[in-house]
């Protein structure tokens, strides 16, 4: 229901929860709208494990064992273990929206 969505504008994106108080859930669901140039918080090393799911646009994932971010554009998915610090950034000139899972909740 869009009118139990809670929604956070920050520099470069915004964050819409779609699931009310998913906090105290054991997984976060959320999508994630990065503005070009934008980029959303590191998430720091944590136990769990995240899936992403590209809607519109491209990203890059970031994390901090690797030099370049990986590519990941509309219709891929990206899963990856909380064990290290990472982020999503948008270089591109066009809005991106992802469909970001994190469990336990990270957001």
């Amino acid at each position: 229901n869009s009118a139990d969505e809670f929604t956070d504008e920050q520099d470069g994106q915004t964050i819409h929860w779609i699931i009310p108080n998913a906090q105290k859930n054991d997984m976060e669901p959320l999508v994630l709208e990065l503005l070009p140039g934008g980029r959303s918080k590191t998430i720091e090393p944590h136990e769990g494990e995240e899936f992403g799911y590209v809607l519109s646009g491209r990203i890059l994932l970031c994390r901090s064992d690797r030099k370049k971010g990986m590519p990941v554009r509309k219709g891929e998915v990206f899963y990856l273990r909380g064990n290290e610090s990472h982020y999503l950034e948008n270089n591109t000139s066009q809005t991106a929206k992802v469909l970001w899972i994190s469990t336990p909740p990270a957001f």
